[in-house]
């Protein structure tokens, strides 16, 4: 073995806090942890002297693989002048390396009939691939030729500014995707989270090819990066493919760029955000800030939204569509970020009664602050949560993005048992205070529909956010 494949085993997990030793960003460079094993699979993570983090799951049921490149960039972390950089980054990276054109990447990928594709959010950008396991080669380096030796050509660049702008027209007009945008909006102001993902028609329309590639060549660094790979794979494999791929870039030593923390300082909220749109349907999202994804919290905090609007037999389905027939659809929703986050409530209904749908939610969430949620309530949520998250962890791709965003997120691995556990541990008493807490706070709304003003919504939207 070489230094790099230097094993020690991580010390026992323990309810919290990563644990000492577990901690990614501060592994000693050179050496691989071994952070799980159960059931025949095994969580490995190294670290490499340039600051880049390797961690795999080993599956060996099934057949297949999934590669992901995460990199510590996203929307936030633009200017506002350059507002929808990484995302139009994400798509121009695909457009062609010194080593492959756009086609040949397409080419080579639907050969094997894997995919290839990538995403950005607020806090990070995923490349990723899934493959048969015996194409696994063949992913870890298109994942990382586009990542590191893309073009980004001018006539590509030209090209890729109008495929951006035909999906933020997309967005507008899709009425949940615009509702939602619109709600952020309203609810961190001139925040770069309050800012979309994708830019503004205007930020794309000036952005400049120079000033997008300096924003890659910055960014895009091996210590702000985490390669994850889960399936049919051995951790030794998978290193030797990544050293080959990403090549002479690992001889530059560098210190791996810790998890996100810190406390958002928000300023110039809009409380009331409204798109005036010739819709069938009002599209209505209300909700306020939330816990960051640090908080000893977040496992309460899921257990009550999975209780209050996650399901059929939710408080909100309940009230505002079994009970009342005011929409089809209406549920809650969490968003988790490193500083901040959102707890938030979407609704759909006829324009006619939007203010009585409003109205209903407010009273929901009302009554939980007051009086918290009964034991069979608060048993529902976590049985809701505890099928959710084993069903959705049967396929590589999901256990790839899951230890690859819990290192990037939090620089630690917490098993599958150790976050059942976790959201067994809730009790209802802890539900009870959260609500209290989180539901008391300062309500921020966004409406989408046929309301030419803020004025023309019901009184009921006013008093929500009053």
């Amino acid at each position: 073995m070489s230094a790099t494949d230097n094993v020690t085993a991580a010390g026992a997990p323990t309810r919290g806090r990563p644990r000492t030793g577990r901690v990614g960003h501060l592994q000693r460079p050179g050496s691989t942890q071994v952070l799980e094993t159960s059931a025949g699979s095994e969580v490995r993570r190294s670290m490499l002297p340039s600051g880049l983090r390797v961690i795999t799951e080993r599956i060996p049921s099934v057949r297949s693989a999934s590669v992901g490149l995460w990199v510590q960039v996203g929307s936030r972390d633009e200017r506002p002048e350059v507002a929808g950089a990484a995302h139009y980054l994400e798509h121009l990276l695909f457009k062609g390396t010194s080593r492959r054109s756009a086609a040949a990447i397409a080419e080579e990928i639907d050969a094997v009939g894997g995919e290839l594709n990538a995403f950005t959010a607020k806090e990070h950008t995923c490349y990723y691939a899934h493959v048969l396991d015996e194409d696994l080669p063949l992913a870890v380096d298109l994942v990382s030729d586009v990542v590191f030796e893309a073009l980004c050509g001018p006539r590509d660049f030209e090209t890729e500014r109008g495929v951006v702008l035909e999906e933020i027209a997309m967005r507008d007009d899709d009425a949940e995707d615009l509702l939602h945008d619109a709600f952020i909006e309203a609810l961190f102001g001139g925040h770069a989270l309050g800012r979309p993902v994708l830019g503004t028609e205007k930020s794309i329309q000036d952005m400049q090819r120079d000033n997008l590639y300096s924003f890659y060549k910055k960014r895009y660094t091996l210590p702000r990066m985490v390669f994850s790979v889960a399936g049919n794979i051995e951790h030794t494999h998978v290193m030797r493919l990544v050293r080959k791929a990403v090549g002479d870039r690992l001889a530059r030593e560098g210190s791996a760029v810790p998890p996100r923390a810190g406390r958002a300082r928000i300023a110039g909220a809009r409380k009331l955000v409204l798109h005036t749109d010739d819709t069938e349907q009002a599209h209505l999202m209300l909700g306020m800030r939330g816990l960051d994804r640090h908080d000893e919290r977040r496992f309460a905090l899921n257990v009550l939204n999975a209780a209050v609007g996650g399901g059929m037999s939710s408080r909100l389905f309940q009230e505002v569509r079994e009970r009342r027939g005011l929409a089809y659809q209406v549920y809650s929703s969490v968003g988790l970020y490193a500083d901040t986050g959102t707890f938030a409530v979407y609704a759909g209904c006829q324009p006619d009664r939007l203010g009585e749908t409003a109205g209903v939610i407010r009273e929901v969430l009302v009554d939980v602050a007051k009086g918290g949620l009964p034991e069979a309530e608060v048993a529902r949520g976590k049985g809701q949560l505890r099928g959710a998250l084993v069903l959705g962890l049967e396929d590589t791709s999901s256990r790839m993005s899951r230890i690859g965003k819990s290192e990037l997120n939090y620089g630690d691995h917490l098993s599958v048992e150790d976050t059942l556990a976790r959201i067994d541990a809730v009790t209802s008493e802890e539900v009870a205070l959260l609500a209290r807490d989180l539901l008391r706070r300062p309500v921020a709304a966004a409406v989408v529909g046929p309301y030419d003003h803020a004025d023309d919504l019901p009184d009921q939207v006013h008093e929500v956010i009053a």
